[in-house]
Parts: C-alpha cells; structure tokens; sequence
C-alpha cells in the first residue's frame, strides 16, 4: 500500500454551505495523522495554476458558521483536457501532493474520476456538496439542509405578503435536476402546488388545483417552481395560469443564489465534518475513486463512477403523496 505523507483538498463547481466544515475536518485529521495538507485555492483551477498553500491548525480556525468555501471555487474548462490534466499532475507531484480530496457534486466527480484513472499514483476521495442533494450514495449532500431552511424562511415572509394582498405568488427555488429543494420547502410551508423535474403537472391541472383553492375561500396561494420543470421558465408558467385565474394578482419571486449563501445549519456542520473526518480516513486506508456519504447515518463509500452513473436517486414517496393531500 502506499503510503501517504501529503494531501491536497479544493472545493470545486457551485459552493454550498457546509464546505468550510468539511475543510477544517480534512486539515485537522489530516494533522492529527501526520500529514502535511495543502490548500487548493479555486478548484481544479487552482492545480493547474499552481495556487496552492501549505495549512495548518490555525489556517482552519473559526470557519464552522462561514458560509461558501475559504478555498474559493470556480468552474475549469482547462481541466476538462488532457493538456490541463498533466499539467495539474506536475504540479501535484512537485510538491509531493499523493492524496486528494474534492469536495462538490457531479461535475467535479467526473473530474476526480477522469483524473485518478489517469494517474492513479494520486489518490482521491470525493465529499459530495452540492445543494441539490442528487448524488446517489449519500442520503443528503452538503449545503442541502440549509438551502432547504433559507427558503423555507423567504417563502414565510412572502406568504405573509401574499395574505395582506390576496395575492399568488410563485417562487422559483434551485433544482435544475432535482425538485428535493422544492418537495421539503413546499411542505414545510404549506405550498398549493409544488412543481418538479421527477413528475410532470399539467398547467391545466394546476389551474384546476388553484381554481379550488379560491372556490374554498383561501386568500393567498403558493406555487413553488423547481427551476428544472418541464414547463420552463416561472414567468411563463405564471402568464398561463393568469389567462385562466383571474381574481388572483400574480406575482413572481426567483430566490436565486440566495440560497447558497448563509451560515450553515447544525446539521451542515456536522455532516461536513463527518465527511471530512472519513476522507481523510479513507486516503490513509489506501482507498481510491471512492465518495464518502451518509446512509441510515452511517458513513459509507461509494465508487465515483457509481455515484455518477448510478440513476436511481428518486425523492421519498410518501413526500411525494402527502404534498397533493396536504395542500388541499
């Protein structure tokens, strides 16, 4: 087995909270067991630039409640070819770099597993963060629970407007493959309608559901649109529904990158550091092409390709079935 002595950690794709956690569990264990770890700053753009820097304990302190990643991050085209790749590699192993780990969703998997088939000397591990929690391998991603409550918290100051006003709001929140987001944040603030990537609505089906809404005298209404839908594009959805729901002033709210930012939740924290802790624990195990992830809250590994490939991540049923009864 080969044994470590340096490692690298980056933080690639979007940012997500949670990220900074993980960071300070990979530097602190890493130190714990005697390695030295290098910081890579801007992801994969990082390697190939040869921005990197040596951390230690300190590098680390008071970042658990900091939002977005210290590493910074960026998306790298460069990386994407075989010149990019050698390059980042001559600079991994001048400085003596034999372990990696990567901490974001399936873009920079696809990355580290492209990378460590072509020079497999460089070990990587890979922590999935990404707030649309749709990596198979890991009940939930990092940075999901806190996006989840940040429009959770938006979508309660809005509904208190949409009473005041008598108004339907429509509210598009982050998912672009995934309606998790949406199906968690719908039902904890009681949304008329939840519009997903994983089921199809007809506008007309909507328009029906909303129609009775105003026929059982409710003042206000929320329709959260997962940005991913099928429809397209929330205004659109909302110039439809207004030809046919005419006593409701329609307005549209598009949350955006609000919900990557913020301090991350409890629960974030904890998982960013359980994931931190078992990457580096899994590099010293000689492990390689592996994800770390929380399943039944335990912690697993799951083989890159099969994270990537692996199409059966499917939000929960009962989720699923309780939002159509509960909205009524």
């Amino acid at each position: 087995m080969q044994k470590l002595s340096k490692i690298a950690v980056l933080t690639s794709g979007g940012d997500a909270p949670g990220m900074n956690p993980c960071i300070r569990a990979v530097v602190r264990t890493a130190l714990y067991n005697g390695l030295q770890v290098m910081g890579v700053r801007q992801g994969y753009q990082g390697l190939i630039d040869n921005n990197m820097y040596e951390m230690n304990n300190r590098s680390v302190s008071n970042i658990l409640n900091l939002g977005g990643t210290i590493l910074k991050t960026a998306r790298c085209l460069p990386f994407r070819t075989d010149e990019g790749m050698e390059i980042a590699y001559k600079n991994l192993k001048a400085k003596g770099i034999d372990g990696l780990v990567v901490i974001g969703g399936d873009g920079t998997f696809t990355g580290a597993l492209r990378f460590s088939k072509k020079y497999p000397d460089i070990k990587v591990i890979g922590v999935p963060g990404t707030i649309d929690n749709d990596l198979y391998g890991s009940t939930y991603t990092l940075g999901f629970d806190t996006a989840t409550n940040t429009v959770i918290e938006a979508i309660d100051k809005i509904r208190d407007t949409a009473d005041a006003h008598d108004r339907l709001f429509f509210i598009e929140v982050m998912g672009r493959d995934s309606g998790a987001i949406a199906l968690r944040a719908g039902i904890s603030c009681g949304a008329e309608a939840i519009l997903l990537p994983e089921k199809e609505t007809a506008i007309e089906e909507l328009i029906v559901s909303l129609k009775a809404g105003q026929y059982n005298k409710k003042s206000s209404s929320i329709v959260i649109v997962a940005e991913g839908d099928k429809h397209g594009g929330v205004y659109d959805i909302a110039k439809a529904v207004e030809k046919e729901v005419k006593n409701y002033d329609i307005k549209v709210t598009i949350l955006g990158h609000l919900q990557r930012g913020g301090s991350p939740s409890s629960f974030d924290r904890i998982l960013g550091s359980r994931l931190g802790y078992a990457a580096v624990n899994a590099l010293l195990a000689g492990k390689n092409q592996q994800m770390v992830g929380l399943q039944a809250n335990h912690i697993v590994l799951t083989d890159l390709e099969e994270a990537l490939n692996q199409h059966e991540f499917k939000l929960e049923e009962d989720l699923m079935q309780m939002m159509e009864i509960l909205s009524i």
